[in-house]
């Protein structure tokens, strides 16, 4: 199939190749000719696991029962870190009556900790520890003006909490443990919380950085997900382009930062680790090599290589045959290719949905459940099922609630979480418990859904049945478009059926070839949008000139 035949037949557009004068080939028509059936597995027997690392409960300041912070990251991850904050050594307000209530309200949370709080935390965490089904690991913060925030992550249950004077002083306290020293929300203005970029050292104890959470996206000072928080704006010089562009390497992660007690709280933040299996030797020496990406909620999966190398590595060699596989959740909007700050391939999604020719497809459908108008939260009791076909995979898009500091209402009377589950799943049937409040603002969601991956017939039904009400719809007809319903009328809480995403829409194989190397060493990586504003950003790989 010819470039001109394959985009006629998927929707798909290739720009900034040949029709900018750019280095890189089109895409191979071979690779084309259809896309691959799962992007799920690299070559090396590598696989996609999904955690997150970095999210606060009520252990020091934050909302949420730490059980029920496990409880609800058991759900829809594969390993946790619940976060205590524990030290500021560099905290304001000492000279200065505006931020008095800084020190008091820090201080007296890191006093709780050390009288007793972090004994429990560690019994918890090791508690919930299951090797080859669900690891967590302890981890505590530490805040800092000079140097930005960072998250200490520990290999080892027994873990100590260590006093420190700086971030610094921190690091070569730990430099003998197993750790990880992680800073996040890197884009605040540095001396004001933002990252420092003066005190990064590569190596095994900082091999990644947060570049997404609540706070926003630190990619760069330019894109989605501006900073809004009061700490401040979004600014250039702690972003991860302002790194690159000095030459450091590190990977991208995402982790929520969430601070109602709600790990991989949907579109806050998760991190991605290509690892042979879901063991903790695995998983941390794929997070010491790099081999991680950050999604902002959906697990998208990318499957991205230069010549032999995965994502995190290095390389050298003038030739760089370019591999790229991805498995969005939805309509992929676009997928960018970055190499040393700059876009030069992007790959359009189609604009409208191709149908299939085929009566049996697969398809991806996302149904939502939400929409309250009172403040109480809505209990979502029922089945989706199927009538024809099978169910290949239901992922659940579970939200906390939407907190990314304490909130002053909550503190001494603060509501139970509500934690959502799948309570089983079949085939055919995927039975739900479900908790959706009111969307805090229209900027914000607050629902509930499931992601359906289908293989069916276009005429078969897709059914929910939930809180004594029923709805239906063929697959063709969603893929026509979405479809919704009020639960009690007008002003009610709704369900709503996503259009329907053929695998022609969510799955893309391309290759390309770079042949000209721009400096001594240049860095590569992967932006992919859906067109529901879910992202994924895969850690670059370095290729050195030969």
């Amino acid at each position: 199939m010819d470039r001109r035949k394959f985009i006629k037949s998927t929707g798909w557009s290739v720009m900034g190749l040949a029709m900018s004068g750019t280095l890189l080939s089109a895409c191979n028509p071979k690779n084309r000719e259809k896309t691959r059936a799962s992007a799920k597995i690299d070559p090396n027997g590598m696989k996609v696991f999904w955690g997150d690392i970095h999210n606060h409960c009520n252990i020091t300041y934050g909302h949420g029962d730490m059980r029920l912070a496990f409880e609800a990251a058991k759900q829809q991850l594969d390993f946790v870190a619940v976060t205590p904050h524990a030290m500021w050594p560099d905290i304001p307000g000492k000279n200065d009556p505006r931020l008095a209530w800084v020190i008091d309200y820090h201080v007296g949370a890191f006093k709780r900790l050390r009288e007793g709080g972090y004994e429990k935390y560690l019994k918890m965490t090791e508690e919930y520890n299951q090797e080859g089904k669900f690891l967590t690991f302890p981890s505590y913060e530490c805040h800092s003006m000079e140097h930005g925030d960072h998250v200490v992550l520990s290999y080892e249950q027994n873990f100590p909490l260590v006093e420190c004077t700086s971030v610094e002083d921190l690091k070569k306290k730990l430099k003998d443990k197993k750790v990880f020293v992680t800073p996040h929300h890197m884009g605040y203005e540095k001396g004001y919380r933002g990252y420092n970029w003066d005190c990064f050292t590569e190596g095994d104890q900082t091999p990644f950085v947060e570049i997404f959470s609540r706070h926003g996206l630190a990619e760069s000072d330019q894109g989605d997900f501006n900073y809004l928080h009061d700490m401040g704006p979004r600014s250039y010089e702690g972003s991860a382009l302002c790194g690159l562009e000095r030459g450091f390497k590190f990977g991208f992660i995402g982790s929520t930062d969430q601070h109602a007690g709600y790990p991989g709280s949907f579109s806050d933040g998760r991190i991605g680790v290509l690892a042979k299996s879901l063991n903790r030797d695995d998983i941390w020496e794929a997070m010491k090599n790099r081999h991680v990406y950050c999604a902002t909620g959906d697990k998208i999966y990318i499957d991205f290589r230069i010549n032999d190398a995965i994502m995190g590595d290095v390389i050298r060699g003038n030739n760089r045959n370019i591999y790229l596989n991805v498995e969005s959740a939805n309509y992929i909007d676009y997928i960018d290719l970055v190499k040393n700050g700059e876009c030069i391939a992007r790959l359009n999604g189609p604009m409208q949905t191709i149908v299939p020719a085929e009566d049996t497809i697969r398809a991806k459908v996302k149904i939502e459940f939400g929409w309250n108008r009172e403040e109480e939260p809505v209990r979502w009791d029922g089945f989706i099922d199927i009538s024809d076909g099978k169910i290949n995979v239901a992922t659940p898009c579970f939200r906390g609630a939407a907190y990314t500091s304490p909130q002053a209402d909550k503190v001494g009377h603060e509501d139970e979480t509500k934690v959502n589950k799948i309570l089983n799943t079949t085939d055919k049937r995927v039975d739900v418990e479900m908790y959706s409040t009111k969307n805090p603002n229209t900027m914000t969601p607050a629902m509930q859904a499931i992601n359906l991956d289908v293989t069916m017939p276009k005429n078969g039904k897709i059914r929910v049945s939930v809180n004594g009400k029923e709805f239906s719809y063929t697959l063709a007809e969603l893929l026509a478009g979405s479809k919704s319903h009020f639960m009690r009328g007008w002003l009610s809480e709704a369900v709503l059926f996503n259009r329907a995403a053929p695998e022609n829409a969510f799955m893309i194989e391309h290759v390309m070839s770079d042949n000209q190397p721009a400096r001594d060493t240049d860095y590569y990586y992967v932006r992919v949008r859906q067109r529901d504003g879910q992202w994924a950003f895969s850690t670059p790989i370095w290729v050195e000139r030969v």
